[in-house]
């Protein structure tokens, strides 16, 4: 797998070593609220202002390739890469540039690093917390029922059986009326 945007701000260059000194937290997110959601729940809970940060904190996405988003189009599908890539590129600078505001604003983590690879989200996760050595990896919950994760497949239920770490999943409380 391709590193894209391996390493923005001070956490350093995105390599196959991990971060010395203490543990490592890795958060994958995507471009939804509950994933922004679950890194600011972290944020507030593990790197809150004045108390000392007891891990390195890895933020990652992942960036699905054009092929997969476009599938099985049939004729002209091929036209449609360069726009799909650069689509998705966006949308991963968006969510970088997301997470480094969070980051900032919520806990003024100074020496976190942003990372999105390419691939399928369950698999670049579970690669991540192996390459970094985390001790705990921390996601998101979509919330999605029986039925729709079955044929979507979960992020979330996949990590928890494949990573090599503790994983916490955050949902995200549902709204009273």
């Amino acid at each position: 797998m391709a590193e894209e945007a391996a390493a923005a701000g001070s956490g350093g260059a995105g390599g196959s070593s991990p971060l010395p000194g203490k543990p490592v937290m890795v958060v994958g997110i995507d471009d939804s609220d509950h994933s922004y959601y679950a890194l600011e729940w972290t944020l507030n809970h593990f790197f809150a202002p004045g108390q000392p940060q007891q891990y390195r904190l890895v933020v990652l996405t992942a960036k699905p390739p054009a092929s997969s988003v476009i599938g099985i189009a049939g004729v002209g599908s091929a036209e449609l890469l360069p726009t799909v890539e650069a689509d998705l590129k966006r949308t991963v600078a968006r969510v970088m540039e997301k997470a480094k505001m969070l980051c900032a604003e919520v806990a003024q983590v100074s020496d976190a690093r942003y990372e999105s690879m390419e691939g399928d989200a369950r698999t670049v996760i579970c690669e991540a917390v192996d390459r970094h050595h985390a001790e705990i990896l921390v996601i998101g919950c979509h919330g999605y029922g029986k039925w729709k994760r079955a044929v979507l497949g979960s992020v979330s239920d996949y990590c928890t059986h494949h990573a090599h770490c503790s994983v916490m999943v955050v949902k995200r409380p549902k709204h009273k009326h």
